[in-house]
Order: C-alpha cells, then structure tokens, then sequence
C-alpha cells in the first residue's frame, strides 16, 4: 500500500477579503511539485464566499468541474443560458469539454457560502459541455457511503467523464467502512469534513486528507462522528 496524508494545516490558504480558499493541490498562485495531483484528481479547493461575492464569468475546457456546497448556496450562470441555485446537500457537475464560461455566485446577499470545488482530468476530450446538479438525501449515507458523482449512466449519481467515483458518508463513532479500489490501477482519497476517523494506521481530523494506491482494501474507522468525502481516480 502506498499512501499520502496531507494535513489540513499543510494546505495554502489564500485570502482575498470576498474570498478565503484553501487549496490541497497546486493552484493560480500556490505552486507545490510534490501537490500537482492525486492520479486523475487535479484539485481540491475548500472555499469561503461572502455574502453577494462570487466568482465572474471565466472559461474552462477538458476539466469535470464537481461543486459541493456545505453550508450555503452556490448561484450558477453559463454561456448555454444556464441559471440554477446549489443549495446545501446538493452536488454540481460540470464537463467543461470543448469550451464552457461560466460563474460562480454566492446566493445570499449576507450569509457566506463554503463549497468544495474540486477538479479531475477527464476521459475523453472535447466532448460537448454538459452540466448537471442534484439534490442527495441526507439519510442515505448514515453509516453507509453514498454514491454521489459515477461514470455509471443508468445509476442514480450525477454522471462523470471519468472512471473516478465521488462518495459521501455520516458515520456515528465507532462505525467503520471498508473500501477496495472500484477499478484496476485506481487509488482513493479519502478528505475528512468533520470528526476524526482512522485509516491505513493513520488518525485524520477535521480537512485532513489521505490518498491511498496500491492497495487491495482498507477500514475507516470513526474515531468520533464524522462527515467525509471518497474520491476514487485512475492513477494513471
């Protein structure tokens, strides 16, 4: 087994006033060579908006684009005429493809939104820009993960250009859950929100974060209560 911790404190921070990020992976000015990537996980962007703040209209092209709102509510606009609202318990999905311009707005005037943007290299290239959001319940991933972002058509994920599958768990303390690779040649990256949980003999809290490969299975186990994302990516 091969493994990576990066701990929460380990990650740059950036402070713009309308805007606190904390960047896992090397990002517009924070440049680290041993943090390019995660296999096909290119970057993990844990941000707080203010209030009537947000991001203006910019491109991107051959990126899957996953926004998770935590607390708050992200306001999207795009150049197909797109508008939708990103609320709390809901999951994004944007294949940038061959071109798409877009923004990214907190919904409330006063209240600040925390979102996870992460980003993960795509499959195929220039495929025709789709986007996607949907609404997960809560109580499907008490103890238990919960699929929320699948290369899988006919499941009820959001659908990704990418052998690479988001998942979401609420697990009590003294729960556990073993994981094993989806696919040959993947790895796992397991980003803790909140609580404490152990893996690999390795105890992580609050955005702390793992990245195992070359494994055939591992536990997690909560330490106490705890909310975490598993991403799984093609390491090659």
């Amino acid at each position: 087994m091969d493994k990576i911790i990066h701990r929460a404190d380990s990650r740059s921070f950036s402070n713009h006033g309308w805007l606190q990020s904390y960047h896992t992976f090397s990002f517009a000015g924070y440049y680290n060579p041993e943090r390019i990537h995660f296999g096909a996980l290119r970057v993990l962007n844990d941000d707080i908006v203010k209030g009537g703040m947000g991001f203006g209209t910019h491109p991107h092209d051959n990126m899957e684009i996953v926004s998770i709102p935590l607390s708050g509510s992200l306001e999207h606009r795009d150049n197909t005429g797109r508008h939708e609202i990103i609320r709390s318990n809901e999951v994004q999905i944007m294949s940038a493809g061959s071109g798409i311009a877009h923004s990214e707005f907190n919904a409330s005037k006063t209240d600040p939104v925390n979102f996870l943007q992460i980003w993960v290299f795509p499959k195929l290239r220039n495929i025709t820009p789709r986007y996607q959001q949907k609404a997960f319940d809560v109580a499907e991933r008490q103890n238990k993960l919960q699929v929320v972002v699948s290369p899988e058509a006919d499941s009820d994920a959001l659908l990704i250009n990418q052998d690479a599958w988001f998942s979401l768990g609420h697990f009590d303390e003294g729960q556990s859950v073993e994981i094993t690779p989806k696919m040959a040649q993947q790895g796992s990256y397991l980003f803790v929100l909140d609580g404490e949980v152990e893996v690999a003999g390795e105890v992580l809290k609050a955005r702390d974060a793992i990245g195992l490969s070359n494994y055939d299975s591992a536990t997690i186990k909560t330490l106490k209560a705890a909310n975490f994302l598993l991403i799984d990516v093609p390491m090659s």
